[in-house]
């Protein structure tokens, strides 16, 4: 296959290129380079079954060779990133998605946008089912995000009933590993920096509202098998084993032989009590759960990390109230 991956030099976008290309499939990676790192596609340079595009999504982008899928990962994605790029999130989450639709339905290719469980705000069904429409506050600081990514499903299901676009969505929570920007400002890498730098960890609230994490590994393994599979509705893909931040404040110390007290600072506006998926839909239509717990992730996480730190590559980001 060939496929287009927007995003490609992210996070969660590099690692899907690793999969598709391990897969035989060619890759056309696009980022703007704006949270995405030219480092996590630097192995690939030489690469004969790779291209990579500088280009902003937002604005109308064409490519001449044949695609049979497009996959739009493009967006900030930590509340540190898309509270300090509010427009840009907008714009790709909304002209972006419709950008990349409209390339996805010249070429007849299948589709793929990533959602999140943002969509489901600060939930008031619990775990999280596909079917729940959630608790959003359309004007709060998370919205810019929240909203964009609820726009771009509608107007990807809109594709799919209007023009009968092959599309795919993919719900993703919160996904950590090997790759992530020291600075992102996510709780795993804050923590972890932290930890390894000595420095105390900032916990948000009390600590006691819950996250669900999943490996890298096992969110690549199931978007890939989402793609390959025959369903259109959104699908959850995340880790359903549910810890409070207090509980992965002590886990990643431990990891880290850390030993400095958190620090306690005051929580977000709109922040999530509770986030866990329901993956039901997930193991039974495509045979996926994740296989990789918590520790044994943070230990292939860490060292990632500990490079950076003593690279001296590596600050941690706090989001401040409001």
């Amino acid at each position: 296959m060939r496929l287009l991956i927007t995003g490609a030099a992210g996070f969660l976008g590099s690692h899907l290129v690793d999969r598709f290309l391990g897969e035989g499939c060619h890759v056309v990676g696009v980022d703007n380079f704006v949270t995405g790192r030219r480092e996590n596609l630097a192995h690939l340079a030489q690469h004969a079954r790779f291209r990579l595009v500088d280009h902003d999504v937002s604005r109308p982008l064409f490519v001449d060779e044949p695609l049979d899928g497009v996959l739009h990962f493009a967006s900030p994605a930590s509340p540190v990133d898309y509270t300090e790029l509010p427009i840009q999130t907008l714009k790709v989450g909304g002209p972006g998605t419709h950008n990349t639709l409209g390339l996805a339905r010249r070429h007849g290719a299948r589709y793929l946008l990533a959602s999140t469980s943002e969509v489901y705000g600060d939930p008031l069904v619990h775990p999280q089912p596909e079917s729940y429409w959630g608790n959003v506050n359309p004007v709060g600081p998370r919205a810019v995000y929240d909203e964009a990514k609820r726009y771009a499903e509608a107007m990807t299901m809109a594709y799919h009933r209007a023009h009968g676009l092959d599309t795919r969505i993919a719900r993703i929570f919160n996904t950590y590993g090997s790759r992530m920007r020291p600075d992102d400002g996510r709780v795993v890498s804050n923590f972890i920096v932290q930890g390894l730098r000595g420095e105390p960890m900032t916990i948000y609230g009390d600590g006691s509202q819950t996250r669900s994490f999943c490996h890298i590994d096992d969110e690549v393994e199931g978007i890939s098998r989402l793609f390959h599979s025959m369903r259109t509705d959104p699908t959850n893909i995340g880790n359903p084993a549910e810890v409070s931040i207090r509980e992965l404040a002590e886990v990643i110390m431990a990891e880290t032989g850390s030993v400095a007290r958190p620090v306690f600072l005051p929580l977000p506006d709109d922040d999530p009590a509770v986030r866990k998926p329901d993956i039901a839909v997930a193991r039974r239509e495509l045979g996926w759960s994740p296989r990789v717990d918590l520790r044994e992730g943070l230990r292939r996480t860490v060292p990632w990390f500990r490079e950076r730190v003593e690279a001296g590559d590596a600050r941690p980001r706090t989001l401040t109230r409001g």
